[in-house]
């Protein structure tokens, strides 16, 4: 009986131990997520809204941390110590939609976050990444965990013309270290460009278009910048009469909740030309 106990416990331990080696984590990021997990209990119940809110203000203050995902080979990197406005994304709504399929694991987060990040849930190389956050509405909607709700809150149909990546493949280490993944990302890029799938709302139609967006609603500020489509991201959140954001800032090096509206970050920002709003559903 004991032997069998033995060869039982060491299949699982193997079996976890599979499931993880592709994973890039620290000590301090496995303590992070449980002290995160101690600070939701109790909090399952929430509309996931809310929880994607608690779950952003849990990270307030971390570093603001550009380009962590960047390692070769391709894996999946999970970063809770250092955020950029992606990762936090991320980061948060794989956490809460692990918290409400009620298992607060690592590796279940792990799971969620892989599902997320990547096109088919799946880690091949560079490509399988979704680079671009239109494309991430797109395919985590065909995923079932996401709503993109742009168009029902008054937003108007929009049209990308992407082109960034393969464009200037010398600003990413990645594809100048395989030219032949350019062709790749172009071609993906003409696939994005094609759907007829996406909406903005314009910078002047925020405020009106304010009292459709709800707490947790991911807000993806849209760029005029020459082949790119969304420049900025991070989550709704309705501070008393004021309608903000929560997001991890490069200019206060921070996660923050923003101090002023949505509405005056848009017009005050000078590449930005309106917004989409993307719903996570419950799991």
């Amino acid at each position: 009986m004991k032997k069998w106990m033995v060869f039982v416990w060491s299949t699982l331990v193997c079996m976890a131990c599979s499931a993880q080696e592709k994973a890039d984590y620290t000590p301090e990021d496995r303590a992070i997520f449980d002290t995160y997990v101690q600070a939701m209990q109790g909090k399952e119940h929430l509309p996931l809204g809310d929880l994607l809110v608690e779950t952003a203000k849990f990270f307030k203050d971390r570093p603001y941390v550009g380009s962590t995902l960047e390692k070769e080979p391709e894996r999946l990197v999970i970063n809770l110590r250092e955020l950029d406005c992606t990762t936090l994304v991320e980061s948060v709504l794989a956490l809460a939609r692990m918290v409400k399929a009620g298992n607060p694991s690592f590796e279940a987060y792990a799971g969620q976050l892989k599902q997320l990040r990547y096109r088919q849930g799946e880690i091949h190389d560079y490509t399988d990444r979704l680079h671009y956050f239109s494309d991430w509405i797109y395919e985590n909607r065909r995923k079932g965990i996401v709503r993109d709700v742009t168009s029902a809150i008054g937003g108007e149909p929009y049209r990308l013309k992407m082109s960034f990546m393969s464009a200037h493949p010398d600003k990413y280490r990645q594809l100048k270290a395989h030219p032949e993944w350019v062709k790749v990302m172009r071609e993906k890029e003409q696939e994005i460009s094609s759907r007829a799938t996406y909406a903005c709302i314009p910078e002047k139609e925020i405020e009106r278009c304010g009292s459709g967006m709800q707490n947790g609603d991911i807000v993806c500020f849209v760029t005029n910048i020459e082949g790119l489509d969304i420049s900025h991201v991070g989550f709704i959140d309705r501070e008393g009469e004021m309608l903000t954001f929560i997001h991890a800032s490069s200019s206060a090096g921070k996660v923050i909740v923003n101090p002023e509206s949505l509405q005056t970050y848009v017009t005050d920002g000078k590449r930005t030309t309106g917004v989409m709003i993307v719903r996570p559903q419950e799991p």
